[in-house]
């Protein structure tokens, strides 16, 4: 058996460690088995099924770039065998590989999920992410990307980009949609003519759930009859409780936690919205089209997300509330994708997990 560690920092419900674990519940566990080494101490939302399905969880705890180097690359040391080194935390992935290449580990994975960070508005940003992509061309082996865009970010200096998508169980949340269609309707206790919006992701700046909220206002004062529900934790939260307070719009922002019940929660979902600043290849905007649930996301977002269904509309973030009121409306007039389709045009595209399992096992050989 080929033990792959994979480095993450945590695995929380996130998009690329909810991607990491599609691939690693359908992996052949006779053949290849994930570790995991942390950045952090606490628990994390995965931890129990990693350890169900064989997964060995490390924790290095010192935030010190320089010391983290140094116990990685000992801890891999001491516990040898590892087939390959897996890194999927972006800059920092530069620290990963040399570690990995200091203990004398063959394969050495950098892994890209994001088009952007925020590190490049400073100076000093801008000189730790160019140096940072020049060691992980140097000593990694092996580079893999979410999208075209997440790998010309991450690997300018390499041409040799594997490409694998954030795959799902397809069948999963194409089948959803007719049974669960009412879902949170029934969890919140709404009239059937009441618009549900979700914004599924950790709360976390890059998410932009601030924008999400002041347009929740918008609608509110608009008239309009609907419930925003936020899925997700993270750091920001008891900011938007209060900025939830501020408005005074209680009755329509409901705060779900992290939950594991996405496919339902998709289901149940009329209109999915994503003022993100930046992001890669988001997991649940895969999810959502799979579901059949149109999308309102800003247009930071690369337009690779878009599948082709027509589930996916574009807005700018310094266009007027009155703008994304408007296209809100015209993708609730929206006929209906039917899950055939769905099914065989994310299939097709190589958004179905079991194909994304097959080319992973094949990169790691």
């Amino acid at each position: 058996m080929k033990r792959i560690l994979h480095i993450v920092g945590g695995m929380d419900r996130a998009g690329a460690e909810t991607m990491l674990m599609n691939l690693y519940r359908k992996l052949d566990k006779s053949e290849y088995q994930f570790d995991f080494v942390y950045f952090k101490n606490s628990k994390c939302d995965y931890d129990d099924e990693i350890m169900k399905l064989g997964g060995r969880i490390f924790r290095i705890s010192n935030s010190n770039p320089i010391s983290r180097t140094i116990k990685l690359s000992r801890l891999i040391k001491k516990e040898k065998p590892f087939h390959a080194v897996h890194a999927h935390m972006l800059f920092s992935n530069a620290f990963h590989v040399l570690a990995a290449f200091f203990a004398k580990i063959k394969m050495r994975v950098s892994h890209s999920h994001n088009t952007s960070d925020v590190n490049s508005k400073t100076s000093f940003g801008r000189l730790y992410q160019n140096a940072s992509k020049k060691i992980i061309s140097k000593f990694s082996t092996h580079f893999i990307a979410c999208g075209e865009a997440a790998g010309e970010f991450l690997f300018p200096y390499n041409d040799k980009v594997e490409y694998l998508l954030n795959a799902i169980d397809v069948e999963e949340f194409s089948n959803n949609r007719i049974a669960n269609r009412n879902f949170l309707k029934d969890e919140f206790n709404l009239d059937d003519d009441t618009i549900v919006i979700t914004q599924i992701g950790r709360i976390s700046p890059v998410k932009n759930h601030e924008f999400t909220i002041n347009f929740a206002a918008y609608l509110a004062q608009k008239g309009h009859k609907f419930v925003i529900a936020i899925v997700g934790s993270g750091p920001l939260k008891n900011k938007l409780l209060e900025l939830v307070d501020e408005k005074n719009i209680n009755n329509y922002v409901k705060f779900l936690g992290v939950r594991s019940d996405i496919p339902n929660i998709l289901a149940g979902t009329d209109v999915m919205i994503m003022p993100s600043f930046h992001e890669g290849f988001p997991v649940v905007l895969v999810e959502s089209q799979a579901a059949g649930v149109p999308s309102l996301i800003s247009n930071n977002i690369s337009s690779e997300v878009d599948m082709g269904l027509k589930l996916v509309d574009f807005a700018a973030l310094d266009d007027d509330f009155s703008i994304w009121e408007i296209k809100l409306m015209d993708i609730l007039k929206q006929k209906e994708v039917s899950s055939v389709q769905r099914l065989e045009i994310l299939s097709n595209k190589g958004f179905n997990i079991k194909k994304s399992v097959k080319k992973l096992e094949n990169i790691y050989g």
